[in-house]
């Protein structure tokens, strides 16, 4: 067994049509929301948590590569840009967007 069927598996459920769209989709709305206007992301006190900002970017950018089909050949990119990893990261965006508007 090589790296990746150890670490990510040999499942090509998530590299299916369904589940690159929703990949671009939650990653979209998040990076435009970074372009236009960051400070919707801004805390009750105006900071920026960066920690976790930077994380949220990783899955913005993981959202993006497995959106538009790319699978990297090495192991470490290829478990950093895979939905496993982006789309925890993404929804923890939303919920620091949600819990910036509700402050």
């Amino acid at each position: 067994m090589n790296t990746n069927t150890l670490l990510i598996g040999n499942n090509e459920l998530f590299y299916r049509a369904w589940a690159k769209w929703l990949s671009f989709l939650l990653a979209t709305p998040l990076s435009l929301v970074f372009l236009i206007h960051p400070a919707l992301m801004l805390d009750s006190q105006g900071n920026y948590s960066h920690g976790a900002l930077s994380l949220v970017m990783l899955g913005i950018s993981a959202g993006f590569v497995h959106g538009v089909g790319f699978k990297p050949k090495f192991w470490l990119w290829r478990i950093l840009f895979s939905p496993f990893v982006g789309w925890p990261l993404l929804l923890l965006g939303y919920f620091l967007l949600w819990q910036a508007q509700g402050s």
